[in-house]
């Protein structure tokens, strides 16, 4: 009987699948050291670019630096002039505001009825005065509150006395919170 030796190409052929698995391996790891060489490339150039723009946004700061110093110094008048213009305002309001509020007063105060003394503090102000009846002080009284320049109207008092010639009188006391109307209304 004929006997074949059969080691030998079974060496061979584990020889072969061994080499067969290093060049496997060995094209994977060519394939993804490609891969980490092509990433790698592409972050440097995406580091470079992104650089490349710090730059060109730090130059174009710097160029427009003297229009920004400029801008924040006219923000800086114009607070400055509006602070002013505030100002003058106030002032111009606090010298018109006595003489609207005493006309106020000396517009809805009804006949048979006056006022004997004002006292303001504080941006209170305090009325004094006479009436011949209860019923025209309440309506003075209304008057005050749908006044735009007086606001928490308030009767303090009334008490019967006797006024001028014999004839008796409601004398009263009024207090009530001054304020500016709006600008609407000067």
């Amino acid at each position: 009987m004929i006997q074949i030796n059969l080691l030998p190409v079974r060496e061979a052929r584990r020889k072969a699948d061994i080499r067969q698995q290093l060049m496997q391996v060995l094209l994977v790891l060519i394939v993804v050291g490609g891969m980490l060489g092509y990433a790698h490339s592409r972050i440097l150039q995406q580091i470079s670019e992104a650089e490349a723009r710090v730059r060109q946004m730090e130059s174009d700061i710097e160029k427009f630096k003297p229009q920004l110093d400029q801008v924040a110094k006219f923000r800086a008048k114009k607070a400055e002039l509006q602070k002013k213009i505030d100002i003058i305002e106030g002032l111009d309001r606090a010298r018109k505001g006595p003489v609207r509020m005493l006309d106020e007063l000396a517009t809805h105060t009804p006949d048979r009825l006056w006022l004997d003394s004002i006292t303001t503090k504080n941006g209170e102000i305090e009325l004094s005065g006479q009436s011949l009846d209860n019923e025209l002080v309440a309506v003075f009284l209304g008057a005050l509150g749908d006044s735009p320049f007086f606001e928490n109207v308030d009767l303090n008092s009334t008490e019967l006395a006797d006024g001028p010639d014999g004839l008796k009188v409601v004398k009263f006391k009024i207090q009530a919170s001054m304020k500016a109307p709006e600008k609407s209304q000067s």
